[in-house]
């Protein structure tokens, strides 16, 4: 899949997880590098930390890279809840969920082998 078409597929898939509760507001932010992106989608829906800790697990699963393009295929797919976040999980460097005073927070950080989220830039390029 091209780089356009990997963002596109991810924003599709968390987009639809996070619908699937019917949030009343979700802000997606997109802040893009040429060796890797974040995502951040955030939500106003309350979430138990049982319910957090199980998406943020179900984001990063066992690293198995032969299978990115394969679930990224998959996308698009019907597939709901646990499942949709396995679909990301696996296209995916890392993803954190987090509490926020509002509702829900979940950051996607996707790359290469040699992209490394802690050197992320927020600073733009000359």
């Amino acid at each position: 899949m091209q780089h356009k078409e990997v963002i596109v597929h991810l924003v599709s898939e968390i987009t639809n997880y996070i619908m699937e509760q019917s949030p009343s507001r979700m802000v997606i932010s997109l802040h893009n590098e040429t060796d890797g992106l974040h995502l951040s989608v955030m939500d106003d829906i309350q979430r138990s930390d049982s319910e957090l800790k199980k998406m943020e697990h179900d984001l990063n699963p066992k690293v198995r890279p032969e299978l990115s393009e394969y679930y990224g295929a998959m996308a698009g797919t019907d597939a709901i809840s646990a499942a949709r976040l396995n679909l990301i999980g696996w296209q995916i460097k890392h993803g954190d969920v987090s509490r926020t005073t509002e509702g829900t927070k979940v950051d996607l950080w996707i790359g290469s082998d040699e992209y490394d989220s802690k050197n992320f830039s927020r600073k733009k390029k000359q």
